[in-house]
């Protein structure tokens, strides 16, 4: 498996040292990226040389949220194929359909179990991680 470099956009602390917590313990080598909402997302994917492989996006954020931020991605040329995965507690279908609609790669419930999430978060990284995707 190859190692990722992973950009995480969550404005919750605890969620970000959940999922670093998570590769740490399932000894993944993948970096992360983090930023706490859409703009400071969107200043680190100016650099085109430096992309991610993935994004995990909370929809549930300040100043521009997940489905905002989303739209705003599909728009450009360069970003637009960057495979999206929603990572959230909504289970709105409203929210889930406009995500499918934009174009994401995936929609992940978090589970309130770690033991659960673990889970989630080594079949979500383990499939990326073999995904022949390459944008750069």
């Amino acid at each position: 498996m190859r190692k990722l470099k992973i950009l995480i956009l969550e404005d919750d602390i605890i969620e970000v040292m959940k999922l670093n917590r998570t590769i740490s313990s399932l000894k993944l080598n993948h970096k992360i990226i983090e930023a706490n909402n859409g703009e400071d997302a969107l200043k680190l994917l100016e650099n085109k040389e430096e992309l991610p492989d993935i994004i995990l996006l909370d929809l549930n954020m300040p100043k521009i949220n997940g489905i905002e931020f989303l739209s705003m991605i599909k728009k450009d040329p360069m970003l637009q194929y960057l495979p999206i995965v929603i990572l959230t507690t909504s289970n709105n279908h409203k929210d889930r359909l406009e995500c499918y609609k934009l174009g994401i790669a995936g929609y992940v419930l978090k589970p309130l179990k770690y033991k659960e999430y673990v889970s989630k978060i080594e079949k979500l990284l383990a499939y990326w991680s073999i995904n022949e995707l390459r944008i750069k």
